[in-house]
């Protein structure tokens, strides 16, 4: 049998910054597969490269998150049109058995048109959910009209894929309320890269330095993930834990505002900021140096659905986590797995910080508890239902 071929198109940069999405290639090229990748560009990189066996098509689409929503709206078409001409291009010489489509954008899923005409098998693989996120972004209800187009173009786009998949059980359940068939729709879970993000042994790990109580955050910067509120908790933390420091590893529309209010509150030796993006292979050795991660998210349509990756990345490094009690993270970690606080309150945030660097025993009894999460769901399991569902839309 002659090798099978599947594409992916995603519009974000890789390998760096989309984890899910090398995760997944990984997977597939562990199983045999040539595996084409369609994404962004960014500055310095080539318009074509191989990286650990994946095929890398860039186009030439400038990100402006934050820029506001016709700029956005210009730049998802502008992404669209071109990586529907880099796929009919592309399919009749690669024949793909299956295109899988990342959103955002839905839309991007017509992209592959000419490969479903073709005979490929589509897979719309929904990291967030579309009308939540527009809702959440700029404060609109769900019964309002634009969010109203948006369900419709997440069910026409959702009707045109063979096949979908999401992040969670609550979005899963999310979409078949919106009319997605049950037996169309697959939980994919974000979960850690055991082979990349794993415990090390005590006599391994990495001293903690300068005796601080570190903390640490990593991910997009935006304003709905709390990172003015977890500022604000160390900033009235400080006086009683003097060598507390947070590192906040990421890049965003936020992160100006951030080292603002950081400055304003005089917490220069206190938060610093990592801006300089690493291979997955590589973050887990700024994790490791923290003793606590934090996961401060604001309660509100889009957040309440998401099971962050951040927070399963550090349960799999074995480090304690303070999280937001969203009903995501509840449906999958229990108190004595995460401390928790109230979405939005600063003092329950930090006086949770408080408890936990004053109980190091209580550090140890979540780290020890949090490991059922990563016994009950492991990269290998995940993986290992994501390639069987891809070998079944392939025959």
């Amino acid at each position: 049998m002659s090798q099978r071929r599947h594409c992916m198109v995603v519009h974000a940069h890789y390998p760096l910054g989309e984890s899910r999405v090398e995760r997944q290639a990984r997977a597939l090229i562990d199983c045999g597969y040539e595996v084409d990748v369609i994404c962004l560009r960014g500055g310095g990189e080539l318009a074509y490269e191989k990286v650990n066996g994946v095929n890398i098509y860039r186009l030439p689409v400038k990100r402006h998150k934050g820029s506001g929503l016709f700029i956005q709206l210009f730049e998802y078409l502008s992404f669209f049109f071109l990586a529907f001409y880099r796929l009919l291009r592309l399919y009749p010489r690669r024949r793909y058995a299956v295109v899988q489509v990342h959103n955002l954008p839905d839309f991007l899923i017509f992209s592959a048109l000419v490969a479903k005409l073709g005979g490929a098998r589509l897979i719309l693989d929904l990291h967030d959910l579309m009308p939540e996120f527009f809702a959440a972004s700029f404060g609109r209800d769900m019964k309002s009209w634009p969010v109203r187009l948006l369900v419709l173009q997440e069910q026409v786009s959702c009707l045109f894929a063979d096949h979908v998949i999401t992040v969670t059980e609550t979005w899963r359940e999310t979409l078949i309320r919106r009319g997605v068939p049950p037996g169309k729709v697959t939980v994919v879970m974000n979960v850690a890269d055991s082979h990349i993000f794993y415990p090390l042994q005590t006599m391994d790990r990495p001293e903690k330095t300068n005796g601080n109580f570190n903390l640490i955050y990593h991910g997009a910067l935006a304003r709905r993930y709390g990172l003015d509120l977890l500022i604000q908790a160390i900033e009235m933390v400080r006086s009683r834990i003097p060598y507390i420091h947070l590192t906040i590893h990421g890049v965003g529309e936020f992160h100006q505002d951030l080292v603002e209010l950081v400055e304003g509150l005089n917490l220069r030796n206190h938060v610093s900021f990592s801006t300089h993006l690493l291979p997955i292979s590589e973050l887990p050795g700024l994790i490791r140096k923290a003793e606590l991660g934090v996961v401060p998210y604001r309660s509100d349509l889009f957040t309440d659905g998401i099971l962050p990756t951040k927070m399963m990345e550090y349960v799999a490094l074995n480090i304690p986590v303070v999280a937001a009690r969203t009903p995501a993270i509840t449906a999958y970690f229990d108190e004595t797995m995460v401390q928790f606080f109230t979405p939005g309150s600063v003092e329950e945030l930090a006086n949770c910080i408080l408890s936990l660097h004053k109980d190091r025993a209580q550090l140890a009894r979540l780290a020890e508890n949090e490991k059922k999460f990563n016994q009950e769901y492991t990269w290998e399991k995940v993986a290992r239902d994501y390639v069987a569902l891809v070998d079944h839309l392939s025959d």
